[in-house]
């Protein structure tokens, strides 16, 4: 594992749902993390996660996904530069959503542009 917490999330969840299962749970979390998965719940890229503090970990089940990676290295875009990083990361224009890290909290590439602003990219998925 690497010192990557979402890298390594997204990773666990994308080869949980390669191996057919649905459930995953993951021993190292952070805030960052659990806002990427408020946004993938949002989008029904899964179905539902658990947050345990005792343990410090988080139980995940996945729901309509393909592919759900961290991007790296986490490039800073400015708002006219999301078109290029979406084309280059998501199959078609209506599939699946980037994230963004901006200085509004983290939000989808469809948010950002609403706003019309720019940010550092976290992650992608369909």
């Amino acid at each position: 594992m690497s010192h990557d917490i979402v890298a390594d999330a997204l990773n666990m969840v994308q080869n949980a749902k390669k191996a057919g299962k649905d459930d995953v749970k993951i021993n190292r979390i952070s805030n960052l993390l659990i806002e990427v998965f408020k946004i993938m719940k949002q989008k029904d890229a899964i179905k539902k996660y658990k947050i345990d503090g005792k343990a410090k970990s988080i139980e995940v089940t996945s729901g309509n996904i393909t592919k759900c990676k961290a991007i790296k290295p986490r490039f800073t875009i400015k708002v006219d530069q999301i078109e290029k990083y979406r084309r280059r990361y998501l199959p078609s224009r209506n599939i699946g959503a980037l994230i963004l890290s901006t200085n509004k909290g983290l939000m989808t590439h469809d948010e950002a542009v609403e706003n019309k602003i720019g940010g550092c990219l976290i992650a992608f998925f369909y």
